[in-house]
């Protein structure tokens, strides 16, 4: 189901809760909102919906991915970014790496770890961020 984008901030900031297999429910929204907004938006977490858990989907290379519970365990390389958010106005800076390790759960609730670079890696940060309550 495609859901409203939440843009209260107050609800933004909070720190997501840890994902569990009940939310897979949440995943599949969470993706078909993405894909609905495919043209403006590359990355979502489950906050941007109103849904506090830990629990991102991006667009990695032309195809999906869902994560839960991800965590960047390794990073390199930093450089200073200008990103925009459908749940927020405007443009903010926001220190990137151009290569991290993630360590994720996939959606069978295995643990997973891989390395992402360029574009596809500052698209998880900002949604990781968004996880963390980071206002971006």
């Amino acid at each position: 189901m495609i859901r409203e984008i939440c843009e209260d901030e107050i609800f933004l900031a909070q720190k997501a809760e840890p994902a569990t297999p009940d939310d897979l429910p949440v995943a599949a929204d969470l993706l078909e909102t993405l894909t609905h907004h495919q043209e403006d938006c590359w990355g979502m977490a489950a906050n941007m919906i109103g849904v506090n858990k830990r629990i991102i989907v991006f667009n990695n290379e032309g195809s999906y991915m869902v994560m839960f519970n991800p965590e960047i365990i390794k990073k390199s390389e930093p450089y200073e970014a200008e990103e925009e958010c459908l749940s927020l106005p405007g443009f903010r800076p926001a220190k990137r790496w151009k290569i991290i390790e993630v360590r994720y759960q996939d959606e069978g609730f295995l643990s997973c770890s891989r390395v992402f670079t360029g574009l596809t890696a500052q698209i998880i940060q900002h949604e990781i961020d968004h996880c963390e309550g980071i206002l971006i």
